[in-house]
């Protein structure tokens, strides 16, 4: 195809460009010379296309530029180009992109990831302008190069494509151009065409006759059995989606012997997909089929050599809850779960540990309490001392739920004291984790009971070295506030409040100062009078010239939430008064601070 852009320099002086461009070839010809005249649009050598002919329009130079671009030699400008295709597709109209844009870029698979890449996103997206679903299965063959590419990335992205493009074929244009592209991936030499098939089974087979899905459940079947432990994997890890658009009967017989086989296979990495599978696949039987189909392969894994494995049930122990039912969870899971509230892995423990609240809720109601307090209390206790700072911070962040389960005796009797011990840990984190889920025991006990124990820990954490681990402790000040009613919080926390506001390190000088306000939205602005704002202003005299600017700033977070009043009477002289102030940042954050109350103050001030 030849292009010929002619445009005007600055020096009214036209140049002619001709882009000679084979499409299918990828041969390209660049000429230029200096021509007089109008500027003209820019044309092809093709008496199809609607780009030639128009006078005085230089809309299209864009697109021969892009089109130049596919084969540059700079890959930046490749995958900019790349990124128009769709632009570069409206140009060319949807014939020329069918017969010659997608041709090329089937030609162009050998290329850089990050370009290859893009061209799989922009393929998922082309039907429309490759004519509609109709013609949809012309972007088959580019995409199906792009799936056996070397690049993990890659690969995914182009079967991600491949998945949306195949929901916009007709039953009869899956047979015919679908699925045998699914075979031939599945049948190809390498292993990544055929981890590439293992997405692509689920998404075509429930569209298709008896006859083709009995062929593709084979195929399937041969994957599992892959000799390379990559296919083999992948086939794992869609296990259970395909499982999910079979025949029930199928299920039991094809599936369950591929999940078994798989949730045993020498490779960890292909069990423990295959133990997330296991999961879909239970939310398909029926539950007289559950005991004797799914529960000993995963009762194995949850015993399994490899801590993956065992992390991988431990992780997904919830859903596997939900599926199996009250009566396996009761005599199944329970026995379990203590197993891997004690596993020797920190990581399986810590897993473990982040599903206590969920487990413990999940459980049958008449037995709820009783399996708590006789199988899991003791484990969690044990939990409370555990050796690994991951593993406490997990069951700080979830224990504190246990209460409104329990209810309150238990809760004072048994879980407040693993509290108070937690409170105490050497590690930051355990501590915020408990103070941050305070409310759930206040619904059950009330937080005076805590206060004793509470304070000593939040002081601490208020004063540590660690400026995050001070700010963490400034965000879940309202709350505590919240929780804890005016009169402690005046007593115990609120010279920590003003502390903070002096801190060396401007983040939390800045946290503090919302902290404020949202004490303020809390308690109310005649609470602001008498208790913070005289503090604040107090500060505008101070000699740290820092601490006059943490002043203003606060003046613009208290205005608002204190009212015109307030502001008027009290916050606005000594705003007025520090405009001499010798420091020019002071003065400067004077007039922002005029500008920000401005709204607030009574209008006679203007």
């Amino acid at each position: 195809m030849l292009f010929r852009v002619i445009y005007r320099t600055k020096q009214n002086v036209d140049i002619s460009y001709y882009f000679c461009f084979d499409i299918t070839g990828m041969n390209r010809n660049n000429k230029t010379r200096k021509s007089s005249g109008t500027t003209q649009r820019l044309c092809s050598g093709s008496s199809r296309s609607k780009m030639a002919g128009a006078e005085g329009d230089d809309s299209l130079y864009p697109i021969a530029v892009l089109i130049d671009e596919l084969r540059n030699e700079d890959v930046q400008l490749r995958l900019n180009s790349i990124k128009k295709l769709s632009t570069i597709a409206l140009a060319l109209e949807v014939e020329r992109t069918r017969t010659e844009l997608l041709p090329f870029l089937t030609d162009t698979i050998y290329d850089e990831d990050e370009v290859l890449l893009a061209l799989a996103e922009q393929l998922g997206s082309f039907t429309v302008l490759v004519g509609g679903p109709e013609f949809v299965h012309c972007l088959l063959p580019p995409l199906e190069s792009l799936a056996t590419v070397e690049e993990t990335v890659v690969r995914d992205k182009a079967v991600e494509s491949l998945r949306k493009i195949s929901q916009e074929h007709s039953p009869v244009d899956l047979e015919v151009h679908f699925v045998p592209l699914v075979k031939r991936l599945a049948s190809g030499d390498w292993f990544t065409s055929r981890t590439s098939a293992c997405g692509l089974f689920s998404v075509c087979y429930p569209h298709v006759s008896s006859t083709v899905k009995a062929e593709i459940r084979q195929h399937f079947r041969t994957l599992c059995s892959d000799d390379t432990p990559m296919v083999r994997r992948a086939a794992s890890s869609k296990l259970g989606e395909f499982a999910k658009v079979l025949e029930l009967d199928y299920v039991k017989s094809d599936i369950i012997p591929l999940f078994t086989a798989l949730a045993s296979d020498e490779q960890d990495s292909v069990r423990l997909l295959a133990v997330e599978s296991g999961v879909s696949i239970a939310t398909l039987l029926p539950q007289e089929d559950l005991e004797d189909l799914v529960m000993p392969t995963l009762r194995q894994a949850a015993e399994d050599k490899s801590w993956r494995v065992r992390y991988m049930v431990a992780d997904k122990f919830s859903e596997l809850q939900k599926a199996v039912g009250p009566e396996i969870t009761k005599n199944d899971l329970v026995p379990a779960f203590q197993n891997l509230l004690k596993d020797c892995e920190a990581e399986v423990r810590t897993a473990a540990a982040n599903k206590v609240k969920v487990f413990c809720e999940s459980l049958p109601e008449d037995s709820r309490e009783t399996i708590i307090m006789t199988h899991i209390l003791p484990c969690v206790k044990e939990l409370v001392s555990d050796t690994n700072q991951h593993v406490k911070s997990a069951l700080a962040s979830v224990i504190m739920g246990l209460s409104t389960i329990l209810g309150k005796d238990n809760t004072v009797e048994h879980l407040l004291p693993l509290f108070l011990v937690q409170l105490k840990d050497e590690y930051p984190e355990v501590r915020l984790n408990i103070i941050s889920n305070l409310d759930c025991v206040n619904e059950v006990i009330g937080i005076r009971q805590l206060s004793q124990s509470l304070l000593p820990a939040i002081v601490e954490l208020a004063e540590d070295a660690k400026w995050r681990v001070r700010l963490a402790i400034i965000e879940y000040m309202p709350l505590l506030a919240g929780q804890l009613g005016v009169e402690f919080f005046d007593e115990k926390l609120n010279s920590l409040c003003m502390a903070w506001l002096i801190d060396h390190v401007y983040a939390i000088r800045e946290a503090a100062t919302c902290n404020l306000m949202k004490l303020v939205e809390k308690f109310g602005a005649e609470w602001a009078q008498n208790t913070i704002v005289p503090k604040v202003l107090g500060m505008a005299n101070d000699s740290n010239y820092l601490h006059r600017m943490t002043t203003l700033f606060c003046i613009n977070a208290l205005s608002e939430v204190c009212g015109q009043e307030i502001t008027t009477k009290h916050m606005l002289p000594v705003v007025l008064k520090m405009s001499t102030d010798q420091v020019a940042n002071v003065r400067f954050n004077v007039a922002r601070c005029l500008q920000k109350i401005g709204p607030v103050l009574d209008s006679r001030y203007f």
